[in-house]
């Protein structure tokens, strides 16, 4: 199957969707456990199979207690204070059974569930796990002195600013989001704001026109009325789209600035020909007729085509070639942009979480519509929208 020709429900899920919005994805959350698991076996189970060779039972009782650790972090995400408490239990009967380990790699895999917990629970929840993880600091004191005191508080402290550190970042990253949003919504507002005084402009000259020759062409004055239903048909779509939208304060329109008209799939080769002149190949396949969409749904298209090029110039490393795909389908249009390029590791078209695509996101669910991105397993990154004609009509 050609890569163009995809449409969004074949596209995988983006595994960084839900972390934009401060959770882990279900693909996150799995590499969160298998390191976590990991580090809790190369570190805690090495330790316990070291220390605890002839020392009978107590081994493999041990051994049990540890992967029970290593279990119950599966759900230090969901319940990451339910998993706290497991593994402090654990790791401390873990150290009774055998004294030589140290409290503070006993208690590792509690400290990777404290990590978790300040960095998806309110701070006053990890403060208090915090201060629940200090109650052993007399046991690490009775068994290595102040050199183990300060090693445990050490750790127990880092684990805790970590996960501060992790909630911090998903904060800024959400406020970020925020901002993206509503920016864009502000955009559309004014968008739509020009599209519908345009179409009641046309409304009042037809409706003047319609009164003039009303008695002498009656026929005419039918045809001017007609168009008068159309365009407030038309004008309904709009308005409910600029209800949806945050309509912009009134300091941001400043007197005098200068603002394109909104533009359209019209000028979809023109689009074209601004990036063909960085050196990109840009192919265009259009299928059906766009040029009698609603105008919510004829820009949404177009910013969405535009931003998706957009993207493929700044973050699609070594990318020559881009195609885009239009196919008007009666009952809504599919839009379809695919790079040939290798998305740079980390890049925010990468982690789906970048404001571009938040804008694109935002412009398909305002008009009713989704939109889908990733990278191809191929090679390459693919942008496919879904938008609904009649909801915005």
């Amino acid at each position: 199957m050609d890569r163009s020709s995809r449409q969004p429900d074949d596209l995988p899920d983006d595994p960084f969707a839900g972390e934009a919005r401060g959770e882990l994805s279900p693909r996150a959350a799995r590499a969160l456990w298998w390191k976590s698991a990991g580090l809790v076996l190369a570190v805690l189970g090495t330790s316990v199979l070291v220390v605890g060779t002839e020392r009978g039972w107590r081994l493999p009782a041990a051994v049990v207690l540890v992967l029970a650790q290593v279990c119950a972090l599966r759900w230090q995400v969901r319940a990451p204070v339910a998993v706290l408490a497991a593994n402090a239990a654990t790791g401390l009967a873990v150290w009774a059974l055998l004294p030589a380990v140290s409290l503070t790699g006993a208690l590792l895999a509690a400290q990777v569930a404290l990590c978790v917990l300040s960095a998806t629970r309110p701070r006053r929840v990890s403060v208090r796990a915090l201060a629940a993880m200090c109650l052993p600091a007399p046991l690490a004191f009775g068994a290595g002195g102040p050199a183990g005191l300060a090693v445990y508080l050490l750790t127990v402290g880092l684990a805790w600013t970590a996960g501060q550190w992790r909630s911090a970042q998903q904060a800024r990253t959400r406020a970020e989001m925020r901002r993206a949003v509503m920016e864009e919504r502000a955009r559309i507002a004014r968008e739509v704001h020009d599209v519908v005084a345009h179409t009641l402009s046309v409304m009042v000259i037809q409706a003047g026109a319609a009164d003039d020759v009303f008695t002498e062409r009656p026929e005419q004055a039918r045809q001017a009325l007609r168009t008068i239903e159309t365009g407030a048909r038309s004008a309904l779509g709009e308005l409910r789209l600029l209800l949806r939208a945050f309509r912009p304060d009134a300091g941001e329109d400043r007197a005098g600035e200068e603002r394109q008209p909104g533009p359209s799939l019209a000028r979809l080769d023109e689009l074209a020909d601004t990036v063909r002149a960085t050196g990109m190949t840009v192919q265009v396949h259009r299928e059906g007729a766009t040029d009698g969409l609603p105008a919510a749904v004829d820009l949404a298209a177009y910013r969405i085509v535009q931003e998706a090029l957009t993207n493929t110039l700044r973050h699609a490393a070594g990318a020559d070639e881009v195609s885009v795909h239009v196919t008007a389908e009666g009952e809504c249009v599919k839009v379809t942009v695919v790079d040939n390029g290798l998305t740079r590791q980390g890049s925010s078209a990468a982690a789906g979480a970048g404001r571009g695509l938040v804008g694109m996101k935002e412009r398909a669910r305002l008009v009713g519509g989704s939109l889908r991105a990733g990278p191809l397993p191929g090679g390459g990154f693919e942008v496919a929208a879904r938008l609904p004609v009649e909801g915005a009509s």
